[in-house]
Protein backbone atom coordinates (compact mmCIF):
# COMPACT_ATOMS: atom_id res chain seq x y z
CA UNK A 1 0.00 0.00 0.00
CA UNK A 2 2.73 2.39 -0.79
CA UNK A 3 2.05 5.62 -2.05
CA UNK A 4 4.29 4.75 -5.08
CA UNK A 5 2.58 1.78 -7.11
CA UNK A 6 6.05 0.99 -8.96
CA UNK A 7 9.53 0.91 -8.09
CA UNK A 8 11.93 3.10 -8.89
CA UNK A 9 14.32 3.45 -11.59
CA UNK A 10 17.22 1.81 -9.81
CA UNK A 11 20.82 2.17 -12.04
CA UNK A 12 23.35 -0.20 -12.67
CA UNK A 13 24.13 -3.08 -10.43
CA UNK A 14 21.37 -1.71 -8.01
CA UNK A 15 18.48 -2.11 -10.40
CA UNK A 16 19.89 -5.72 -10.63
CA UNK A 17 19.30 -6.20 -6.51
CA UNK A 18 15.76 -4.85 -7.29
CA UNK A 19 15.13 -7.65 -9.71
CA UNK A 20 15.62 -10.49 -8.08
CA UNK A 21 11.83 -9.65 -6.57
CA UNK A 22 10.09 -10.15 -3.43
CA UNK A 23 12.22 -12.74 -1.08
CA UNK A 24 10.40 -13.52 1.46
CA UNK A 25 13.05 -15.91 3.59
CA UNK A 26 13.02 -15.36 7.74
CA UNK A 27 16.57 -16.44 7.91
CA UNK A 28 17.78 -12.89 7.78
CA UNK A 29 15.12 -11.11 10.04
CA UNK A 30 16.42 -10.21 13.49
CA UNK A 31 15.11 -11.43 16.21
CA UNK A 32 15.68 -7.56 17.77
CA UNK A 33 13.35 -6.58 14.67
CA UNK A 34 10.55 -9.23 15.27
CA UNK A 35 10.20 -9.74 18.47
CA UNK A 36 12.40 -7.29 21.05
CA UNK A 37 11.34 -4.20 18.99
CA UNK A 38 7.39 -4.09 18.36
CA UNK A 39 6.75 -5.58 21.26
CA UNK A 40 8.56 -2.95 23.82
CA UNK A 41 6.88 -0.33 21.01
CA UNK A 42 3.89 -1.98 21.82
CA UNK A 43 3.99 -1.89 25.66
CA UNK A 44 5.02 1.42 25.87
CA UNK A 45 1.63 2.61 23.76
CA UNK A 46 -0.16 0.18 25.89
CA UNK A 47 0.87 1.49 29.16
CA UNK A 48 0.08 5.01 28.39
CA UNK A 49 -3.39 4.13 27.13
CA UNK A 50 -4.41 2.32 30.21
CA UNK A 51 -3.97 5.48 31.82
CA UNK A 52 -5.67 7.55 29.19
CA UNK A 53 -8.84 4.86 29.40
CA UNK A 54 -8.93 5.16 33.21
CA UNK A 55 -9.04 8.62 32.98
CA UNK A 56 -12.34 8.27 30.43
CA UNK A 57 -14.00 6.19 32.41
CA UNK A 58 -13.56 8.08 35.41
CA UNK A 59 -14.86 11.27 33.57
CA UNK A 60 -17.57 10.02 32.12
CA UNK A 61 -18.63 8.62 35.76
CA UNK A 62 -18.32 11.78 37.04
CA UNK A 63 -19.40 13.93 34.51
CA UNK A 64 -22.85 11.32 34.58
CA UNK A 65 -23.58 11.82 37.97
CA UNK A 66 -22.42 15.66 38.45
CA UNK A 67 -24.92 18.32 38.29
CA UNK A 68 -24.43 18.53 34.51
CA UNK A 69 -25.34 14.96 33.77
CA UNK A 70 -27.90 15.49 31.17
CA UNK A 71 -25.59 17.19 29.23
CA UNK A 72 -23.84 14.38 28.87
CA UNK A 73 -26.82 12.36 27.71
CA UNK A 74 -27.80 15.29 25.35
CA UNK A 75 -23.83 14.92 23.67
CA UNK A 76 -24.29 11.50 23.23
CA UNK A 77 -27.48 11.11 21.81
CA UNK A 78 -27.17 13.73 19.34
CA UNK A 79 -27.94 13.05 15.82
CA UNK A 80 -25.35 13.01 13.05
CA UNK A 81 -26.86 12.47 9.43
CA UNK A 82 -24.69 10.34 6.49
CA UNK A 83 -26.33 11.31 3.38
CA UNK A 84 -24.80 9.25 0.18
CA UNK A 85 -27.81 9.46 -2.05
CA UNK A 86 -28.93 5.64 -2.70
CA UNK A 87 -27.96 5.39 1.45
CA UNK A 88 -28.58 7.70 4.27
CA UNK A 89 -27.55 6.94 7.93
CA UNK A 90 -29.29 9.28 11.02
CA UNK A 91 -27.36 8.04 13.96
CA UNK A 92 -26.52 9.40 17.22
CA UNK A 93 -23.31 10.09 18.41
CA UNK A 94 -22.79 7.32 20.72
CA UNK A 95 -23.74 4.74 18.15
CA UNK A 96 -21.07 6.65 15.39
CA UNK A 97 -18.41 5.97 18.00
CA UNK A 98 -19.54 2.37 18.55
CA UNK A 99 -19.97 1.40 14.91
CA UNK A 100 -17.61 3.45 12.82
CA UNK A 101 -14.79 4.69 15.38
CA UNK A 102 -14.48 1.65 16.67
CA UNK A 103 -13.45 0.28 13.33
CA UNK A 104 -10.56 1.62 13.81
CA UNK A 105 -10.01 -0.47 17.13
CA UNK A 106 -10.66 -3.60 15.54
CA UNK A 107 -8.68 -3.21 12.52
CA UNK A 108 -5.50 -2.84 14.31
CA UNK A 109 -6.63 -5.78 16.32
CA UNK A 110 -6.79 -7.33 12.88
CA UNK A 111 -3.36 -6.29 12.14
CA UNK A 112 -2.19 -7.58 15.29
CA UNK A 113 -3.66 -11.12 15.00
CA UNK A 114 -2.10 -11.00 11.35
CA UNK A 115 1.27 -10.02 12.56
CA UNK A 116 0.86 -12.91 15.49
CA UNK A 117 -0.13 -15.68 12.84
CA UNK A 118 2.88 -14.50 10.02
CA UNK A 119 5.56 -13.68 12.65
CA UNK A 120 4.43 -14.03 16.47
CA UNK A 121 4.08 -16.44 18.39
CA UNK A 122 0.80 -17.94 17.32
CA UNK A 123 3.14 -19.01 14.04
CA UNK A 124 4.45 -21.72 16.12
CA UNK A 125 1.72 -24.33 17.21
CA UNK A 126 3.88 -25.38 19.97
CA UNK A 127 4.93 -21.89 21.58
CA UNK A 128 1.44 -20.50 21.19
CA UNK A 129 -0.47 -23.80 22.42
CA UNK A 130 -0.57 -22.94 26.09
CA UNK A 131 -1.84 -19.47 26.14
CA UNK A 132 -4.23 -20.69 22.82
CA UNK A 133 -5.28 -23.16 25.71
CA UNK A 134 -5.21 -21.04 28.50
CA UNK A 135 -7.57 -18.27 26.57
CA UNK A 136 -9.80 -21.30 25.85
CA UNK A 137 -10.03 -21.92 29.15
CA UNK A 138 -10.47 -18.32 30.39
CA UNK A 139 -13.34 -17.36 27.88
CA UNK A 140 -15.53 -20.85 28.52
CA UNK A 141 -15.42 -20.69 32.29
CA UNK A 142 -16.62 -17.13 32.58
CA UNK A 143 -19.37 -17.35 30.34
CA UNK A 144 -20.13 -20.54 32.12
CA UNK A 145 -20.48 -18.64 35.72
CA UNK A 146 -22.38 -15.76 34.18
CA UNK A 147 -24.94 -18.47 32.56
CA UNK A 148 -25.32 -20.32 35.57
CA UNK A 149 -25.94 -16.81 37.83
CA UNK A 150 -28.54 -15.16 35.44
CA UNK A 151 -30.12 -18.18 34.44
CA UNK A 152 -32.50 -17.58 31.59
CA UNK A 153 -34.11 -14.23 30.61
CA UNK A 154 -33.80 -11.28 29.65
CA UNK A 155 -30.06 -11.09 31.12
CA UNK A 156 -29.20 -14.43 29.21
CA UNK A 157 -28.09 -12.78 26.56
CA UNK A 158 -25.11 -11.07 27.95
CA UNK A 159 -22.77 -14.10 28.47
CA UNK A 160 -20.60 -12.91 25.82
CA UNK A 161 -19.84 -10.03 28.00
CA UNK A 162 -17.28 -11.53 31.01
CA UNK A 163 -15.04 -13.60 28.30
CA UNK A 164 -12.81 -10.62 27.03
CA UNK A 165 -9.85 -9.10 28.37
CA UNK A 166 -8.74 -5.38 27.65
CA UNK A 167 -5.28 -5.92 26.67
CA UNK A 168 -4.48 -2.00 27.36
CA UNK A 169 -5.25 -2.14 30.97
CA UNK A 170 -3.95 -5.65 31.59
CA UNK A 171 -0.45 -4.62 29.72
CA UNK A 172 -0.89 -1.14 32.06
CA UNK A 173 -1.06 -3.11 35.51
CA UNK A 174 1.93 -5.11 34.71
CA UNK A 175 3.94 -1.90 33.84
CA UNK A 176 3.06 -1.11 37.50
CA UNK A 177 5.02 -4.23 38.88
CA UNK A 178 7.82 -3.10 36.69
CA UNK A 179 11.02 -5.77 36.31
CA UNK A 180 9.04 -8.17 38.99
CA UNK A 181 7.49 -9.94 36.28
CA UNK A 182 9.79 -11.35 33.44
CA UNK A 183 9.42 -11.32 29.42
CA UNK A 184 8.32 -14.56 28.88
CA UNK A 185 5.18 -13.81 31.89
CA UNK A 186 4.44 -10.68 29.45
CA UNK A 187 4.57 -12.25 26.03
CA UNK A 188 2.71 -14.74 27.49
CA UNK A 189 -0.13 -12.74 28.64
CA UNK A 190 0.05 -10.43 25.23
CA UNK A 191 -0.25 -14.02 23.37
CA UNK A 192 -3.40 -14.90 25.50
CA UNK A 193 -4.97 -11.50 25.26
CA UNK A 194 -4.86 -11.96 21.16
CA UNK A 195 -6.29 -15.10 21.35
CA UNK A 196 -9.01 -13.24 23.72
CA UNK A 197 -9.90 -10.77 20.98
CA UNK A 198 -9.81 -13.52 18.25
CA UNK A 199 -12.77 -15.53 20.92
CA UNK A 200 -14.46 -12.06 21.29
CA UNK A 201 -14.41 -11.47 17.17
CA UNK A 202 -16.12 -14.69 16.63
CA UNK A 203 -18.45 -14.47 19.20
CA UNK A 204 -20.04 -10.83 18.33
CA UNK A 205 -19.64 -12.40 14.53
CA UNK A 206 -21.62 -15.83 15.13
CA UNK A 207 -23.90 -14.77 18.34
CA UNK A 208 -24.51 -10.87 18.29
CA UNK A 209 -25.51 -10.67 15.05
CA UNK A 210 -28.46 -8.85 13.88
CA UNK A 211 -30.98 -10.27 11.04
CA UNK A 212 -28.79 -11.03 8.10
CA UNK A 213 -29.36 -8.85 4.52
CA UNK A 214 -27.99 -11.55 2.38
CA UNK A 215 -27.71 -8.84 -0.69
CA UNK A 216 -25.88 -6.55 1.13
CA UNK A 217 -23.78 -9.83 2.93
CA UNK A 218 -22.93 -10.56 -0.47
CA UNK A 219 -21.63 -7.12 -1.56
CA UNK A 220 -19.47 -6.85 1.66
CA UNK A 221 -17.73 -10.28 0.90
CA UNK A 222 -17.44 -9.47 -2.65
CA UNK A 223 -15.62 -5.83 -1.79
CA UNK A 224 -13.45 -7.62 0.59
CA UNK A 225 -12.39 -9.96 -1.78
CA UNK A 226 -11.58 -6.83 -4.71
CA UNK A 227 -8.91 -5.63 -2.24
CA UNK A 228 -7.37 -9.72 -2.09
CA UNK A 229 -7.75 -9.11 -6.07
CA UNK A 230 -5.72 -5.79 -5.84
CA UNK A 231 -3.45 -7.13 -3.41
CA UNK A 232 -2.95 -10.18 -5.83
CA UNK A 233 -2.35 -7.53 -8.99
CA UNK A 234 -0.08 -5.63 -6.67
CA UNK A 235 -1.73 -2.28 -6.30
CA UNK A 236 -0.51 -0.82 -3.29
CA UNK A 237 -2.03 2.88 -3.87
CA UNK A 238 -3.45 3.67 -0.52
CA UNK A 239 -6.60 5.52 -1.50
CA UNK A 240 -8.03 2.93 -3.46
CA UNK A 241 -7.36 0.50 -0.52
CA UNK A 242 -9.40 3.14 1.95
CA UNK A 243 -12.21 3.90 -0.38
CA UNK A 244 -12.92 -0.41 -0.99
CA UNK A 245 -12.38 -0.72 2.96
CA UNK A 246 -15.13 2.08 3.84
CA UNK A 247 -17.46 1.17 1.03
CA UNK A 248 -17.22 -2.74 2.54
CA UNK A 249 -17.62 -1.09 5.72
CA UNK A 250 -21.10 0.15 5.08
CA UNK A 251 -22.55 -2.88 3.34
CA UNK A 252 -20.92 -4.88 5.93
CA UNK A 253 -23.61 -2.60 8.34
CA UNK A 254 -26.16 -2.40 5.93
CA UNK A 255 -25.69 -6.64 6.24
CA UNK A 256 -26.68 -6.73 10.02
CA UNK A 257 -23.45 -8.10 10.94
CA UNK A 258 -21.84 -5.85 13.20
CA UNK A 259 -19.46 -3.35 11.03
CA UNK A 260 -16.43 -3.26 13.40
CA UNK A 261 -16.46 -6.89 12.32
CA UNK A 262 -15.16 -5.49 8.48
CA UNK A 263 -12.15 -3.90 10.11
CA UNK A 264 -10.98 -7.04 11.46
CA UNK A 265 -11.41 -8.38 8.22
CA UNK A 266 -9.46 -5.72 6.26
CA UNK A 267 -6.37 -6.13 9.24
CA UNK A 268 -6.32 -10.06 8.31
CA UNK A 269 -6.07 -9.54 4.60
CA UNK A 270 -3.16 -6.97 4.96
CA UNK A 271 0.07 -8.29 3.59
CA UNK A 272 2.47 -9.53 6.62
CA UNK A 273 5.39 -10.08 4.37
CA UNK A 274 7.89 -6.91 2.70
CA UNK A 275 7.37 -6.21 -0.99
CA UNK A 276 11.41 -6.15 -0.86
CA UNK A 277 13.78 -8.36 1.35
CA UNK A 278 15.27 -5.95 4.19
CA UNK A 279 18.46 -6.85 2.85
CA UNK A 280 18.37 -5.95 -0.34
CA UNK A 281 17.02 -2.79 0.84
CA UNK A 282 20.78 -2.88 2.88
CA UNK A 283 22.63 -3.33 0.05
CA UNK A 284 21.32 -0.44 -2.52
CA UNK A 285 21.85 1.59 0.45
CA UNK A 286 25.60 0.58 1.02
CA UNK A 287 26.31 1.18 -2.43
CA UNK A 288 24.60 4.76 -2.99
CA UNK A 289 26.65 5.90 -0.28
CA UNK A 290 29.45 4.45 -1.09
CA UNK A 291 29.38 5.76 -4.63
CA UNK A 292 28.55 9.68 -3.21
CA UNK A 293 25.24 9.42 -4.93
CA UNK A 294 23.20 10.93 -2.59
CA UNK A 295 21.09 13.11 -4.73
CA UNK A 296 17.22 13.64 -4.15
CA UNK A 297 16.50 11.32 -6.61
CA UNK A 298 19.03 8.69 -5.15
CA UNK A 299 17.34 9.57 -1.42
CA UNK A 300 13.90 9.37 -2.91
CA UNK A 301 14.78 5.46 -3.98
CA UNK A 302 16.52 4.94 -1.17
CA UNK A 303 13.33 5.77 0.82
CA UNK A 304 11.27 3.74 -1.25
CA UNK A 305 13.47 0.78 -0.70
CA UNK A 306 13.42 1.29 2.85
CA UNK A 307 9.50 1.51 3.25
CA UNK A 308 8.87 -1.54 1.26
CA UNK A 309 11.55 -3.85 2.64
CA UNK A 310 8.93 -3.42 6.09
CA UNK A 311 5.86 -5.20 5.85
CA UNK A 312 2.44 -3.51 5.42
CA UNK A 313 1.33 -4.44 8.57
CA UNK A 314 3.89 -3.36 10.57
CA UNK A 315 3.27 0.01 8.63
CA UNK A 316 0.38 0.25 9.73
CA UNK A 317 0.41 -1.05 13.31
CA UNK A 318 2.92 1.58 13.94
CA UNK A 319 1.00 4.90 12.26
CA UNK A 320 -2.35 3.29 14.00
CA UNK A 321 -1.63 1.61 17.16
CA UNK A 322 -1.62 5.50 19.05
CA UNK A 323 -4.30 6.92 17.16
CA UNK A 324 -6.42 3.85 18.28
CA UNK A 325 -4.47 3.73 21.78
CA UNK A 326 -4.90 7.46 22.54
CA UNK A 327 -7.74 8.44 20.85
CA UNK A 328 -10.42 5.94 19.67
CA UNK A 329 -10.35 4.26 23.53
CA UNK A 330 -10.43 6.89 25.06
CA UNK A 331 -13.77 8.26 23.17
CA UNK A 332 -15.48 4.99 23.52
CA UNK A 333 -14.80 4.80 27.48
CA UNK A 334 -15.79 8.19 27.25
CA UNK A 335 -19.33 7.80 25.27
CA UNK A 336 -20.32 4.56 27.05
CA UNK A 337 -18.77 4.25 30.74
CA UNK A 338 -20.96 6.91 32.43
CA UNK A 339 -24.02 5.33 34.60
CA UNK A 340 -25.82 7.21 37.21
CA UNK A 341 -25.00 5.65 40.07
CA UNK A 342 -27.57 7.46 41.94
CA UNK A 343 -31.38 7.15 42.73
CA UNK A 344 -30.45 3.13 44.20
CA UNK A 345 -28.74 2.13 40.81
CA UNK A 346 -26.26 1.12 43.10
CA UNK A 347 -28.53 -1.31 45.27
CA UNK A 348 -30.49 -2.65 42.49
CA UNK A 349 -27.48 -3.52 40.80
CA UNK A 350 -25.84 -5.18 43.69
CA UNK A 351 -29.01 -7.18 43.35
CA UNK A 352 -29.04 -8.07 39.66
CA UNK A 353 -28.05 -10.98 38.65
CA UNK A 354 -26.76 -9.96 35.46
CA UNK A 355 -24.30 -7.67 37.70
CA UNK A 356 -22.99 -10.44 39.87
CA UNK A 357 -22.44 -12.60 36.94
CA UNK A 358 -20.42 -10.31 35.36
CA UNK A 359 -18.15 -9.62 38.32
CA UNK A 360 -18.02 -13.39 39.48
CA UNK A 361 -16.85 -14.36 35.87
CA UNK A 362 -14.20 -11.81 35.35
CA UNK A 363 -12.85 -11.77 38.70
CA UNK A 364 -13.52 -15.90 39.54
CA UNK A 365 -13.79 -17.30 35.92
CA UNK A 366 -11.27 -15.94 34.27
CA UNK A 367 -8.34 -16.98 36.68
CA UNK A 368 -9.72 -20.42 36.98
CA UNK A 369 -10.61 -20.89 33.62
CA UNK A 370 -6.52 -19.79 32.59
CA UNK A 371 -5.45 -21.43 35.77
CA UNK A 372 -7.09 -24.70 34.56
CA UNK A 373 -6.86 -24.75 30.83
CA UNK A 374 -3.38 -23.99 31.30
CA UNK A 375 -2.40 -27.53 33.82
CA UNK A 376 -4.32 -29.44 31.48
CA UNK A 377 -2.35 -28.46 28.94
CA UNK A 378 1.00 -28.74 30.87
CA UNK A 379 -0.02 -32.19 32.28
CA UNK A 380 -0.98 -33.15 28.71
CA UNK A 381 2.52 -32.32 27.33
CA UNK A 382 0.70 -29.94 25.18
CA UNK A 383 2.67 -26.86 26.65
CA UNK A 384 4.83 -25.90 29.21
CA UNK A 385 5.11 -22.73 31.34
CA UNK A 386 7.08 -19.76 29.97
CA UNK A 387 10.90 -19.50 31.44
CA UNK A 388 10.78 -17.26 34.91
CA UNK A 389 6.83 -17.97 35.57
CA UNK A 390 5.60 -20.07 38.77
CA UNK A 391 2.05 -21.57 38.90
CA UNK A 392 1.44 -18.51 41.77
CA UNK A 393 2.57 -16.05 39.11
CA UNK A 394 0.22 -17.57 35.77
CA UNK A 395 -2.44 -17.05 38.68
CA UNK A 396 -1.97 -13.75 39.13
CA UNK A 397 -1.50 -12.96 35.39
CA UNK A 398 -4.80 -14.61 34.90
CA UNK A 399 -6.63 -12.28 37.21
CA UNK A 400 -5.00 -9.60 35.44
CA UNK A 401 -6.89 -11.28 32.22
CA UNK A 402 -9.97 -10.28 34.16
CA UNK A 403 -9.87 -6.58 33.62
CA UNK A 404 -12.41 -6.56 30.67
CA UNK A 405 -13.07 -3.41 30.43
CA UNK A 406 -12.84 -2.05 26.98
CA UNK A 407 -14.66 -5.22 24.68
CA UNK A 408 -16.67 -5.74 27.70
CA UNK A 409 -18.49 -2.68 27.32
CA UNK A 410 -18.48 -3.07 23.72
CA UNK A 411 -20.58 -6.58 23.66
CA UNK A 412 -22.68 -4.98 26.77
CA UNK A 413 -24.13 -2.63 24.09
CA UNK A 414 -24.56 -5.34 21.87
CA UNK A 415 -26.45 -7.51 24.33
CA UNK A 416 -29.21 -5.65 25.54
CA UNK A 417 -29.55 -3.06 22.67
CA UNK A 418 -32.27 -0.33 23.54
CA UNK A 419 -32.72 -1.67 27.12
CA UNK A 420 -30.65 0.94 29.46
CA UNK A 421 -31.75 -0.67 32.85
CA UNK A 422 -29.62 -4.12 31.78
CA UNK A 423 -27.10 -2.19 29.81
CA UNK A 424 -26.44 -0.26 33.26
CA UNK A 425 -26.38 -3.16 35.07
CA UNK A 426 -23.91 -5.20 32.94
CA UNK A 427 -22.02 -1.75 33.21
CA UNK A 428 -21.85 -1.78 36.75
CA UNK A 429 -20.73 -5.23 36.85
CA UNK A 430 -18.07 -5.07 34.04
CA UNK A 431 -16.66 -1.56 36.32
CA UNK A 432 -16.54 -3.53 39.43
CA UNK A 433 -15.41 -6.96 37.86
CA UNK A 434 -12.73 -5.32 36.07
CA UNK A 435 -11.42 -3.33 39.10
CA UNK A 436 -11.48 -6.13 41.71
CA UNK A 437 -9.61 -7.84 39.03
CA UNK A 438 -6.78 -4.93 38.61
CA UNK A 439 -6.59 -5.25 42.59
CA UNK A 440 -6.44 -9.02 43.02
CA UNK A 441 -4.24 -9.37 39.86
CA UNK A 442 -1.21 -6.63 41.41
CA UNK A 443 -1.78 -8.35 45.17
CA UNK A 444 -1.21 -11.91 43.74
CA UNK A 445 1.75 -10.97 41.37
CA UNK A 446 3.34 -9.03 44.31
CA UNK A 447 3.13 -11.78 46.58
CA UNK A 448 4.34 -14.54 43.65
CA UNK A 449 7.19 -11.87 42.91
CA UNK A 450 8.18 -11.04 46.26
CA UNK A 451 11.73 -11.90 46.84
CA UNK A 452 13.13 -13.57 50.49
CA UNK A 453 14.68 -11.24 53.23
CA UNK A 454 17.80 -11.90 54.37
Amino acid sequence: MSHQSNPPDLPGRRDALWRRGPVYTESDRTMARLVARPVREFLRVEYASSVLLLTAAVVALVWANSPWSSTYDDLWRTHISLDLGVLRLDESLQYWVNDALMVVFFFVVGLEIKYELVHGDLRDPRSAALPIVAAIGGMVVPAGIYAVVVGGGDGSAGWGIPMATDIAFAVGVLGLLGRRIPAPARLFLLTLAVVDDIGAILVIAVFYTADLDLVWLAIAVGLLLVMLAMRVLRIWAVPAYVLVGGLAWLATLESGVHATLAGVAIGLMTPARPLLEERVAREYAREAISDHELDADELARMRFLLDESVSMVERLQTRLHPLSAYVVLPVFALANAGVELGGGVLGTAAGSAIALGITLGLVVGKPVGIVLAALVAVRLGLGRLPDGTSWRMLTGLGAVGGIGFTVSLFIAGLSFPGDELLTGEAKIGILAGSLLSALLGVTLLLLATRRPTR
